[in-house]
């Protein structure tokens, strides 16, 4: 659902707590566009479901923790152990793997669970995982509270890491390019907004806490300033070698069936060069009914 307005389209968010529910509702189309985990879109993508990948959500923006005092001190570590992720279809998931590639370890030496994001820190502190990779602000939670710690930043294991994209309805695509082009472009320019400075940051994070997340605003200030770099949020062009990689882990490890080509699930003709956008943005986009741009 949109509102237009003069200073363009307010797009409605709607929440969700997992992506299998995301998967069914864009299936569906109760929604028409979504940020689901890229190895997800490329699985509907090969299961005929009319979607595009037409841009990320973020870059980075993971990481892998672990108890505080759980003696876990490098990947090596974690063989025997039990690590959640969000789901089989997460880019977690293949970073995982290629890890354990990289660390010549056998694809079973840690126990992977599928569990909610926001189910990750709760499950370490009970004691019922050993860790757990996640995007934010789930990552940082355990982190923040003192009975997690930063392992690895996917930033430094696999700089430039892709967790979730946006994909759009074909259908969607076809009958309203103006309104994905809008939905690419706002997002292009929040996150140039927000990559501009840390006091652009403390203010997203306000705002977003408010009316988007339900929660404490502390927690997503520490998630965008500890590092500043945790998550970036331009450079958001989907590009085919970086979703090559993916996909051909994903067929490796039995995640997707067969190797797709970029041009199935993608369509890149709706990224602009940044400096050709027009700004007009000096503060952040905030709809007064709770909304966002």
């Amino acid at each position: 659902m949109t509102k237009h307005g003069e200073d363009g389209s307010f797009f409605r968010s709607q929440k969700f707590l997992d992506f299998a529910t995301v998967k069914e509702a864009l299936i569906a189309r109760r929604i028409n566009a979504s940020f689901i985990l890229a190895p997800m879109a490329m699985q509907l993508r090969a299961d005929g479901v009319p979607v595009k990948v037409v841009y990320l959500g973020h870059r980075d923006g993971t990481a892998l923790i672990v108890g505080t005092d759980s003696g876990i001190e490098d990947f090596g570590d974690l063989r025997g152990k039990r690590i959640a992720i969000p789901s089989r279809f997460a880019n977690q998931n293949i970073l995982l793997h290629r890890m354990m590639k990289k660390w010549d370890m056998p694809y079973d030496s840690i126990e992977l669970r599928e569990v909610p994001p926001p189910e990750h820190p709760s499950a370490l502190r009970s004691g019922s995982i050993d860790g757990y990779i996640v995007g934010e602000p789930f990552a940082a939670q355990a982190e923040m509270d003192g009975y997690g710690k930063v392992l690895y930043h996917a930033k430094d294991i696999w700089p430039d890491f892709i967790s979730c994209v946006l994909v759009v309805r074909e259908e969607l695509i076809e009958e309203d390019r103006a309104i994905v082009q809008e939905l690419v472009d706002g997002i292009a320019k929040s996150g140039k907004w927000l990559d501009e400075g840390l006091d652009h940051r403390m203010d997203a994070a306000e705002v977003t806490a408010k009316h988007y997340y339900g929660q404490d605003p502390a927690l997503l200030k520490f998630v965008l300033s500890k590092p500043v770099d945790r998550v970036k949020y331009t450079r958001l062009a989907p590009l085919k070698d970086d979703f090559d990689e993916i996909m051909e882990l994903a067929v490796e490890i039995g995640v997707l069936e067969r190797p797709i080509a970029f041009e199935e699930y993608a369509d890149d003709s709706f990224v602009k060069p940044l400096d050709e956008l027009d700004w007009g943005l000096d503060r952040l986009p905030q709809d007064p009914d709770g909304g966002g741009q």
